[in-house]
């Protein structure tokens, strides 16, 4: 029997703990695609949608390309995961946005999710074998003004999720995809409100819109984490020196609840209930399980309005070189139990920005990323667009 040294197994077992609270919560293929890449949302409670304009707008909402101040932006990003367990788990990302003019942006970014290295050996004296799994996304976007306030912005992306342990299997290969994203921002003037001036901002983002993942020809196929992100935000620009963003955000899951194996409400479950249970929730499309997802819940309405997740952050920007920040997310106990409070920095030096955050886990089920330090690093360049 094989020995195997897999710290892949770590994040299974987070999923489990997880999963243990119902045995209802939506699980998906490729789920790093939800986790947030970059400090500056992550310090704000993995809030992106309706935020101001910055590099790293690929993962929340392109549509907001249409508004960065820069011309041309490149962001790096480096977020450590389990890092309290292993340190070689990580997820980093590059992106490069360009606003071609006044009306209109691009942009492209790459998402790499190492997953550690795995030791395969039959004895501990044997030469062991070495395997690295890992996914990765590419993605382009396109976003255009509709009006001097309203953006709308779509998204392709490739996904590759190599996973396979190619121990015995020769033939194991990774698995693959494709998918959109279609979002829209809104962005008011400044206002004059007394003492004070404000800003309105809103957005939406429909992410990860594509066929579903198989990994091989016998294995079920997972859903892609097709997300619903709404959002609104608000900037008090208080004088020239000080400025204080508030935002809120709504997610859910566009992806089937895993149905009610008591097809008879007897309470006894039979291997057959089970197998049809399954089988009818593997034939269910990925664009058809879209308008399912917001009716499908066995208990109800009440059940569905658990699948929503909110969150809520804040940003406070002094002569706009120092940032503060902080947020809530929060989830459903029985949905997956994700409840932390974040809280993160920024730093601007002429055309370079620093950011970094921190999160702390209020929830039972403690996060992969307790007692992790996220790292985004900003360079502008171009000419700047007068938008304030």
């Amino acid at each position: 029997m094989k020995k195997i040294f897999i710290p892949i197994l770590l994040i299974l077992i987070s999923v489990k703990a997880t999963a243990q609270e119902s045995n209802r919560v939506i699980t998906t293929g490729v789920p790093f695609l939800l986790i947030a890449a970059d400090a500056r949302s992550g310090g704000m409670g993995d809030i992106g949608v309706a935020t101001s304009a910055d590099a790293f707008a690929q993962q929340w909402n392109p549509a907001k390309y249409a508004f960065a101040i820069s011309k041309q932006g490149v962001g790096i990003t480096y977020t450590p995961y389990l890092s309290n367990l292993v340190n070689d788990i990580f997820l980093g990302n590059l992106t490069y946005y360009n606003r071609i003019n006044e009306r209109s942006a691009v942009a492209a970014s790459f998402r790499y999710f190492s997953l550690g290295n795995i030791e395969l050996r039959d004895t501990f004296e044997q030469e062991p074998l070495i395997q690295s799994p890992n996914e990765f996304t590419f993605d382009l976007s396109y976003a255009l003004r509709l009006s001097d306030r309203f953006s709308m912005a779509v998204a392709g992306r490739y996904l590759r999720s190599d996973l396979k342990i190619q121990a015995s299997n020769e033939d194991a290969s990774a698995a693959g995809s494709f998918a959109v994203d279609v979002a829209g921002f809104y962005q008011s003037e400044e206002i004059g409100y007394g003492d004070f001036d404000g800003r309105w901002r809103a957005g939406f983002n429909i992410s990860n819109v594509g066929p579903k993942i198989k990994y091989d020809d016998v294995g079920q196929e997972n859903f892609l984490p097709t997300n619903l992100g709404v959002g609104g935000g608000f900037d008090f620009i208080l004088d020239q020196y000080n400025k204080v963003g508030v935002n809120v955000e709504i997610n859910k899951l566009l992806v089937p609840t895993p149905p009610d194996p008591d097809l008879n409400g007897d309470g006894d479950v039979t291997d057959e209930e089970q197998a049809q249970a399954i089988d009818d929730y593997q034939n269910i499309s990925f664009f058809s399980g879209i308008f399912e997802s917001f009716g499908d819940a066995p208990d109800g309405f009440s059940e569905e309005l658990k699948e929503f997740t909110w969150a809520l952050g804040g940003e406070y920007w002094y002569q706009d070189v120092f940032a503060f920040r902080t947020g809530y997310f929060n989830e459903s106990d029985e949905k997956g139990s994700r409840k932390f409070l974040s809280l993160g920095a920024g730093f601007r030096y002429t055309a370079i920005n620093i950011d970094i955050s921190y999160l702390f886990s209020t929830s039972k089920v403690r996060s992969p990323l307790e007692g992790t330090l996220r790292f985004g690093l900003t360079f502008n360049f171009g000419d700047e667009y007068d938008e304030y």
